[in-house]
């Protein structure tokens, strides 16, 4: 049993370190994810509360996970652990009952599950939380471990670091299609024998002779009887069985006029910049003067600069004349924007549809940083 109780209590701890360190080194990914919660279940005045809950999850999970695989505290943290998977078992449950949102976001980005497999996982993870927390006391070691402390204080210490780090600049690790590297188009591609979504139809027809209204499916509605049923209605289509996704859709660069002009951009064979601020209202300021010089260079050496924004397009003229610029910000959508990059505003390179660099606001490059930078992408041929 000794064995058993070790298994399940690093097993558990490494979910729970896993779980939390995805999380926090992507705040605003949580934030995200807690806000769609909100939104799904019509609870939007909590939506101020998204950003400390994300954090407060993960920092939660992180140290549950630690104390659980170094031994130490293992009496209250193997209590908070049965406590949060016996709540999150019975939450992920009405999460997969009710689908508010399709992915829970339990492991961020990194590990993307279905409301089902989550909730299934849970069960398992409550098992080995059950063992842990019922045999703690006969396992638990007579004298608090001082090395195992020691590296346990220091782990939450760099994790930390890492998720202060990932909030002022851009997460350590990227999990998501737009990351440096992914060449946009071909993240949109579809193969030809992909998956097809699979719906069901519903069909009401009415008995001609007795009056009764009665229900069929696609495989058996009486479409060629006229003589006896008479179509009353179809209801919405639903889905049984998604498939397959490409891992970039619905991303579109729109002129004012509803025009889509992404392919001028996603194929050229020269630097193109995506200033990227889904709502250009809370977006940052303070570094649109380097922005600014940095969008008159680009044109100056025949480079693309242009905004994408998910704000009307009122506010996007307002913006414009209220701040001088010289680029013009087209419109994209909202969720694809906030993919692409974890900062609002964000900067983004591109060539032939290739991610080159990313930048945080923190970290927007002037003109003679990114010349330099350009000297260094001409000398490796990008």
């Amino acid at each position: 049993m000794k064995t058993l109780w070790h298994v399940a209590r690093i097993l558990l701890g490494l979910v729970f370190i896993y779980s939390g360190f995805v999380k926090g080194i992507d705040p605003w990914g949580m934030t995200y994810k807690f806000t769609d919660y909100f939104t799904a279940w019509g609870m939007e005045s909590l939506s101020s509360l998204a950003f400390p809950l994300g954090i407060l999850l993960s920092a939660v999970e992180f140290i549950i996970g630690i104390a659980l695989v170094c031994n130490v505290f293992i009496s209250f943290f193997s209590f908070l652990s049965l406590l949060m998977m016996g709540f999150f078992t019975i939450l992920t449950l009405v999460i997969a009952i009710q689908n508010p949102v399709t992915d829970c976001g339990c492991f961020g980005d990194a590990l993307i599950l279905t409301n089902w497999e989550t909730f299934f996982k849970n069960i398992f993870l409550l098992a080995f939380a059950i063992i842990t927390f019922f045999y703690r006391k006969r396992y638990r070691p007579k004298k608090l471990p001082l090395i195992a402390s020691i590296m346990a204080g220091t782990t939450v210490f760099v994790f930390a670091y890492l998720v202060d780090y990932s909030y002022n600049h851009l997460p350590i690790l990227d999990f998501r299609p737009y990351k440096i590297g992914v060449n946009i188009p071909e993240g949109m591609t579809v193969p030809e024998d992909a998956p097809q979504d699979v719906y069901e139809n519903t069909f009401h027809y009415k008995n001609k002779n007795t009056g009764e209204v009665k229900e069929f499916n696609q495989e058996n509605y009486p479409w060629q009887d006229t003589i006896n049923w008479e179509f009353v209605s179809m209801e919405d289509p639903v889905l049984v069985k998604k498939g397959y996704e490409a891992p970039i859709h619905n991303f579109f660069i729109e002129t004012p006029e509803g025009e889509d002009i992404k392919d001028f951009f996603l194929y050229d064979e020269n630097y193109t910049f995506f200033y990227i601020a889904y709502n250009l209202q809370k977006s940052n300021l303070s570094t649109l003067p380097v922005l600014d010089e940095l969008a008159r260079y680009a044109e100056q050496n025949g480079m693309n600069f242009i905004g994408l924004s998910a704000s009307l397009p009122e506010d996007i003229e307002a913006f414009k004349q209220d701040n001088s610029l010289s680029f013009e910000i087209f419109n994209a959508d909202e969720i694809t924007l906030k993919t692409m990059i974890r900062s609002n505003p964000g900067l983004m390179l591109l060539k032939n549809g290739t991610i080159i660099d990313k930048w945080h606001f923190n970290d927007f490059p002037s003109v003679e940083e990114f010349e330099q930078q350009l000297n260094y992408l001409k000398q490796v041929g990008k």
